[in-house]
């Protein structure tokens, strides 16, 4: 069996800076169209940076790379061998063109190259704790299509909900048409979601900072057992107290569970707003990777 390599997109936020296989694991990166300028990969950008207030002509864009890019990003490895087999896992196929132009690229690759890509039906932490356990059954002697069935297994586990107040940021990414973004930020309200089969779906809106913290509280008691819980932080207008609360509440409810905390990233920020909280949780599904 030859070697395989984890690819995913920079959207992907890890629950462990090390784990196991990240030697395995390439990241493919988005460039940010923000004011007229392309930045590269989003060099010289940070979240904090983007704007609270969007319009049509200050908004960011997330580009996702052409079919060219990717495949040239495929192509050879640091020392200029091709690859062998690729597993790439990417964001939700509805808020990025990139699984459509993965799938191009997949017709353009060499006979030599196995490439399986999946649609994690999620994003930022939920596709962190995806790539992490492919490498993981690929460090320990999976083969592609057993780590493929893996993933696909555990797609159905992962839940997430998200909280912004910053909707004009979901209108120009395509899941809220503009009087819906218009109407929750003039009223100042905290609209409330859950990602179902990679969707954005509209929960409830909170009138405050303390009562989505008490949503995501309860949103944590439905589950009886979970393998880990992330915690996506804003970057503008949080409470750094909102991580250790959530935690010491995590512990009541869940106390064998892991619970990470994360600063969103740009990538992320950029398709929903630097304000932007949320919770993404991995319920355990007993499947062996091998």
């Amino acid at each position: 069996m030859g070697s395989i390599v984890i690819l995913t997109d920079a959207t992907a936020q890890f629950t462990l800076p090390t784990f196991n296989g990240r030697n395995l694991v390439k990241i493919l990166p988005f460039d940010i169209e923000w004011g007229g300028t392309v930045y590269e990969a989003g060099r010289n950008l940070k979240p904090n940076e983007m704007p609270l207030v969007l319009n049509e002509t200050t908004r960011p864009r997330l580009l996702p790379p052409s079919v060219e890019q990717i495949r040239q990003f495929l192509s050879r490895d640091e020392n200029g061998r091709p690859y062998d087999e690729i597993m790439a896992i990417f964001l939700s196929s509805s808020m990025s063109p990139l699984f459509a132009q993965a799938v191009e690229t997949q017709k353009q690759l060499s006979g030599r190259t196995r490439l399986q890509i999946v649609d994690s039906q999620t994003t930022s932490v939920g596709l962190g704790m995806l790539v992490q356990s492919a490498a993981d059954a690929v460090a320990k002697g999976a083969s592609l299509a057993d780590t493929e069935r893996l993933i696909r297994s555990l797609i159905p586990h992962i839940y997430a909900v998200l909280c912004t107040p910053s909707l004009a940021y979901l209108h120009y990414a395509g899941f809220l048409d503009q009087a819906q973004a218009a109407v929750g930020e003039m009223l100042g309200l905290f609209s409330l979601f859950s990602l179902e089969e990679g969707k954005l779906t509209p929960l409830e809106k909170v009138r405050n900072h303390r009562q989505m913290l008490d949503f995501f509280q309860e949103f944590l008691e439905e589950f009886e057992h979970l393998q880990h819980i992330g915690f996506l932080q804003s970057v503008v207008g949080g409470n750094p107290q909102d991580g250790r609360i959530l935690r010491d509440h995590a512990q009541d409810c869940l106390p064998h569970t892991p619970f990470s905390e994360h600063s969103i990233n740009l990538p992320t920020a950029v398709l929903f707003g630097p304000n932007t909280m949320g919770l993404f949780v991995l319920e355990p599904n007993h499947r062996k990777s091998a």
